[in-house]
C-alpha cells in the first residue's frame, strides 16, 4: 500500500483511472472527482485543476508531457503547460441527452447537458452570431428531459436524476419543485424505491391539451395542474425484475445516485392524431400502447427485439395514429448492432428498418418529418442518417457534423435540430429539399418554404478582455435571411438567374446563383428600389434605402441555362412586428409615394441645371436657380454643412421617408400630414419649372 488517502479512489467504479507519466517512472496521474498528480510514485500528491470535475480520461503527449488533453463530465480541456492552465471554451463539447423547442419566434432550443446547466438558447438572432449571451439555464438538471408549455414558451419543466422535477417561469423568474414522489433515493438501490425514475426519464406536454403533462417512473404519470398532483395512469410497464434493482458499484465501493436505476419507462410518445394513444418503452426491453388514455395497456414488444434491449426512443407518426417507429439500444449488452422497428397497426406487427445501416452503428432516436410521410431522420452513435422510404433504406445525412453520438433529434419549422453527446447542439436549416423527392440525379429547383421578413445576423463577434468586437470561434451561426432558394445541378451550369416579381410583374429582387455542380443554396431579400439621388448631393435626413416588400404572394423565377422554373412564394410578416399586414401595406404605399415625390424633386434639380447650361444667356436663368435652391440646399458641400445652411424640400421629404421607414407599421398621421404639405410646396416649384420649360421651348 503506497497511499490510503480516500480522495484517490472516489467513485472508483465510475471513473477512477491511473496513468503513468511517459518520461518519469515516479510520475503518476489519478483521475476521479478531482485530478491528482504525484511525482514520488504515489506517496504524496498535488491537485491539478481543470475547469471541470468528474474526470474520466487523459492523454499525454509521449514526446512532450506538458501537452495534455483530459475529458470530464463537462467536456474536454487542453493544457500546454503540464496542467497548470487549461482551455475552457475554445470548442463545443456539450453533452446533451435530449432536445426540444418552444413556440416562440424565433424558436428556442432547450436541453440538459451532462454535469452542466440546462440550456435555453435562441435558434437565430438579429445581430451578430449566436454566443454565450444568447442562452440561459432553465428548469431541471444535467440529465433531464425538458418540456415547454405549448401555449406559453416562458414556462418550462425540467427533470433531473432521483426523480427531481421542477418548473420555472422565465417571465417572473419564479420556480417550483413538483417531484412526482419527493422521497430522495440517494444511496439506495432501485429495489428500495416506490417510484423508480431513470437518470433521464421522460417529460412531455400533450399536443392536444397544454395543461396535460406526462412523466414516467416504472409507471406513466399524468398531471393537469402544473405538477401540484400526479395520477398514475398505468401499471408497472417494465419487467420488474428485482435481480436488476440492487445497489450498484460494489462490492468494494457502492455508488447509488439513482443514475443506474433499471426497470423504468425510458421513453413515452403521444399520438398527435389521437390524444388517447400513448406509446411507452422501458429500459429493460418492453413496449406498451394504450388507446384509451391509459385505462388499459397492451404489451406489443417486437418478438425479434433483443430481450433486454433499451427502448431508447419511440416516435409516434404525425400521419397515422397506429404508426410508430422504435429505436433500440443494446450496446450495454455488448451488442452494437442497429435495431429499429416500424409498426402501422398499433404494434400488432413490426418490421425491422435497418437497411443500409452499418452493422455496428446502433440507433438512439428516430424522428419522422412533419410534412413528408415516410421521410425519417435517425440519430446513431456516430451521426445522423436519413431514409426516404419509411426506414427501409438509410444513408448518411451527417454532412459537416462531426462524428459524434446523437442522442436526440427535433423537427421545428422545417429545421432539424440535433442533440449530440459531446459536440453541443447542431441545426440543419430548412430541410424542405429533402421533402421533395427525385432530385438526386437531375437538375432540380426546389419549391421554397414560406419566407419571413426577418433579418438574421451574420459575422460579428463580442467583446473579450476589453478588445474591440471581433469574430470568435465559440459561437453559433445564423441561418440565411429572407427567401431561401435551393437547387441541385446535375452538371455545372453556364448561368443561374433568380428573379422575384410581384403580382403586377414588377421585379422586386434579382441575383445570380452559383453554377457549380451539386446542391446549392442562396437567399434573396424582397425589397423595391427607392428614390433617385443626384451624384454629390449632401442630405442631412438620409439617403435612398430600399422599400421593404409588403406581405403577400410573389413569383420566383429561377432560370438555369435558359430553362425557367416558377414557384409562388409567400412573404410573411415578422411575427414580432407591431403592425398588421394592412399596416405594412399602408407603410409600403406611403413610402412609394414619398419616394416618387423625392425622385421628382431631384429630377427637377437636374433639369434646372441642364436648362441653365443650355440657355446661359436667358433671363429665366435666375428663376431656374431660385427653383433649384427651393428644392435643394446648394450651399451644402460636406456632411455637417446642413447645420449651417437650412435644408430644403428634398431633404425634408427624405426626413419624412426615414421617419416612416423606421419600424414595422403604418406611418403616423402627422407624417402623412407633413408629407402633404411638403408635396404641395414641391408642386409649386414643379409647376414653375414646367412653365419655364414651355417658354424655353418656343
Amino acid at each position: 500500500l503506497v497511499n490510503s488517502d480516500r480522495s484517490w479512489r472516489q467513485r472508483a467504479w465510475y471513473y477512477t483511472h491511473v496513468y503513468a507519466g511517459p518520461k518519469n517512472k515516479d510520475e503518476v496521474y489519478v483521475l476521479n472527482v478531482g485530478f491528482g498528480r504525484s511525482t514520488d510514485g504515489g506517496k504524496t500528491s498535488s491537485s491539478l485543476n481543470p475547469p471541470h470535475g468528474d474526470n474520466h480520461d487523459l492523454w499525454i503527449a509521449p514526446d512532450d508531457p506538458k501537452r495534455m488533453i483530459e475529458s470530464n463530465d463537462g467536456g474536454a480541456n487542453v493544457s500546454l503547460d503540464g496542467g497548470q492552465t487549461w482551455t475552457e471554451s475554445a470548442f463545443s463539447t456539450g453533452q446533451f441527452y435530449h432536445v426540444t423547442t418552444d413556440n416562440a419566434f424565433p424558436y428556442r432550443i432547450l436541453g440538459a447537458q451532462q454535469d452542466n446547466s440546462t440550456v435555453r438558447i435562441v435558434s437565430r438572432k438579429s445581430a451578430g452570431n449566436i454566443g454565450p449571451d444568447d442562452w440561459t439555464s432553465t428548469a431541471g438538471g444535467e440529465s433531464g428531459y425538458i418540456a415547454v408549455k405549448p401555449n406559453d414558451p416562458d414556462i418550462v419543466f425540467g427533470g433531473s436524476y432521483g426523480g427531481d422535477l421542477s418548473w420555472i417561469n422565465h417571465r417572473t423568474n419564479q420556480s417550483r419543485a413538483v417531484d412526482p414522489w419527493p422521497n430522495n433515493p440517494m444511496g439506495h438501490g432501485a429495489e428500495d424505491s416506490e417510484y423508480r425514475f431513470q437518470w433521464t426519464y421522460p417529460i412531455l406536454f400533450s399536443q392536444h391539451n397544454p395543461n396535460v403533462l406526462y412523466t414516467c417512473s416504472q409507471f406513466v404519470l399524468k398531471s393537469t395542474n402544473m405538477g401540484q398532483s400526479w395520477t398514475k395512469i398505468s401499471p408497472d410497464l417494465t419487467r420488474n425484475d428485482k435481480s436488476t434493482m440492487g445497489p450498484s458499484g460494489g462490492p468494494i465501493t457502492k455508488d447509488n445516485t439513482s443514475v443506474e436505476y433499471y426497470g423504468t419507462v425510458f421513453t413515452l410518445a403521444e399520438s398527435s392524431k389521437n390524444k388517447n394513444v400513448l406509446w411507452a418503452g422501458s429500459d429493460d426491453g418492453r413496449i406498451h400502447v394504450t388507446r384509451d388514455g391509459g385505462k388499459s395497456w397492451k404489451e406489443i414488444t417486437p418478438s425479434q427485439m433483443p430481450k433486454n434491449g433499451l427502448v431508447s426512443m419511440i416516435e409516434a407518426s404525425p400521419f397515422a395514429e397506429g404508426t410508430a417507429f422504435v429505436a433500440v439500444d443494446n450496446h450495454e449488452n455488448d451488442d452494437y448492432a442497429p435495431y429499429a422497428y416500424r409498426t402501422t397497426d398499433f404494434g400488432a406487427t413490426w418490421t425491422p428498418i435497418v437497411g443500409g445501416v452499418k452493422k455496428d452503428e446502433f440507433f438512439r432516436v428516430i424522428r419522422e418529418d412533419r410534412k413528408r410521410k415516410g421521410l425519417l431522420y435517425g440519430g446513431t452513435e456516430r451521426g445522423v442518417l436519413v431514409s426516404f422510404d419509411n426506414g427501409n433504406q438509410w444513408q448518411s445525412l451527417s454532412l459537416n457534423l462531426p462524428v459524434t453520438p446523437v442522442h436526440d433529434l427535433a423537427w421545428k419549422d422545417d429545421d432539424l435540430i440535433v442533440a449530440t453527446h459531446g459536440r453541443g447542439f447542431w441545426v440543419l436549416d430548412d430541410v424542405t429539399p429533402l421533402q421533395q423527392a427525385g432530385w438526386s440525379t437531375k437538375t432540380t429547383v426546389f419549391a421554397p418554404k414560406d419566407a419571413v421578413a426577418a433579418r438574421w445576423g451574420s459575422g460579428g463577434g463580442r467583446r473579450r478582455r476589453g478588445a474591440s468586437s471581433a469574430p470568435i470561434s465559440d459561437v453559433g451561426a445564423n441561418p440565411l435571411s429572407g427567401l431561401v432558394v435551393s437547387y441541385f445541378l446535375a452538371q455545372p451550369a453556364k448561368s443561374v438567374e433568380l428573379v422575384v416579381k410581384d403580382a403586377k410583374g414588377t421585379i422586386v429582387s434579382k441575383r445570380s446563383g452559383s453554377t457549380e455542380k451539386g446542391f446549392q443554396r442562396t437567399s434573396m431579400w424582397l425589397e423595391y428600389s427607392s428614390w433617385e439621388m443626384l451624384p454629390g448631393m449632401i442630405l442631412w435626413s438620409g439617403f435612398p434605402s430600399p422599400i421593404a416588400a409588403p406581405p403577400g404572394a410573389y413569383k420566383l423565377e429561377t432560370t438555369i441555362d435558359g430553362v425557367v422554373t416558377s414557384h409562388t412564394v409567400k412573404w410573411l410578416r415578422d411575427p414580432r412586428s407591431v403592425g398588421t399586414d394592412n399596416d405594412l401595406m399602408a407603410q409600403f404605399e406611403f413610402l412609394q409615394k414619398v419616394s416618387a415625390r423625392l425622385t421628382e424633386a431631384n429630377r427637377a434639380v437636374k433639369t434646372c441645371r441642364e436648362l441653365r447650361e443650355k440657355h446661359p444667356g436667358s433671363p429665366l436663368v435666375s428663376d431656374l436657380t431660385q427653383i433649384e435652391e427651393s428644392i435643394y440646399q446648394t450651399k451644402n458641400k460636406s456632411g455637417q454643412d446642413p447645420l449651417n445652411y437650412p435644408i430644403r424640400l428634398n431633404d425634408k421629404l427624405a426626413g419624412v421617408y426615414s421617419n416612416a421607414q423606421g419600424g414595422t407599421t403604418r406611418p403616423t398621421d402627422q407624417a402623412v400630414e407633413v408629407f402633404k404639405r411638403l408635396s404641395l410646396e414641391l408642386q409649386v416649384q414643379l409647376d414653375r419649372l414646367a412653365a419655364i420649360q414651355k417658354q424655353l421651348a418656343k
